[in-house]
């Protein structure tokens, strides 16, 4: 009689495996549902699609919407934020080190106007659920990575003697990213104002300071 075989234990390398077909699935569930939103919202208007409506097209159940994206906000910022990772190395390809962090930098924001205009209607409802966000509930892949960029480019102007040195990169590419954030919302608020003239500005403010010529 042949004896029966003991029960195996749980491979540690089995377990890698399914936590990546699960991570995989995840994931391709959370793209069909922001392009069935995306959808909606172009066929209907973002105002008039309901959590619901998109369930329902996207054949899932509320639940499991739910449990992706909290709320309709959610799925405006997961697709902007797919939208930059998909775009980035293109981008940057395009501004090499040697066009100087100021040029560089320019042009990303001129870039980076380009995709608000285009997407002008989601942009306040994007930034309505990030400034909504707890703080300490912010995980790091919860952010764009748009202070990580400004960071970049600080880094290779203070490696070329263009940007002072005794401030992180890390640190001035924060105080970027909330300053794009003052000029994207100045942009939104007042009619007829030319975005990237404004992020000019603020590139300019950026490298030459506010002080005028006056020394007290």
């Amino acid at each position: 009689m042949r004896p029966e075989p003991s029960p195996q234990a749980p491979s540690l390398v089995d377990t890698p495996s399914a936590d990546g077909r699960r991570s995989r699935k995840r994931q391709q569930t959370a793209e069909h549902l922001v392009r069935v939103a995306f959808e909606l919202f172009a066929s209907h208007g973002y105002d008039q699609v309901t959590m619901e409506q998109i369930a329902a097209t996207a054949d899932v159940a509320k639940g499991t919407l739910y449990n992706h994206f909290p709320v309709k906000e959610a799925l405006v910022k997961a697709r902007m934020h797919a939208d930059l990772a998909r775009e980035l190395p293109t981008l940057l390809a395009a501004l090499p080190a040697d066009l100087g962090a100021r040029t560089r930098l320019r042009r990303f924001l001129h870039l980076s106007a380009d995709y608000s205009e285009r997407g002008r209607d989601y942009l306040p409802h994007y930034i309505h659920y990030r400034l909504s966000q707890p703080i300490a509930e912010i995980r790091p892949e919860d952010r764009s990575g748009m202070n990580q960029i400004f960071a970049r480019f600080i880094a290779d102007g203070q490696a070329r003697g263009e940007i002072r040195s005794d401030v992180s990169p890390e640190q001035l590419g924060h105080t970027l990213q909330f300053m794009y954030l003052c000029a994207l919302l100045r942009w939104l608020q007042i009619p007829g104002i030319d975005l990237k003239a404004t992020l000019d500005a603020m590139v300019d403010l950026i490298f030459d300071g506010c002080a005028g010529d006056v020394r007290s």
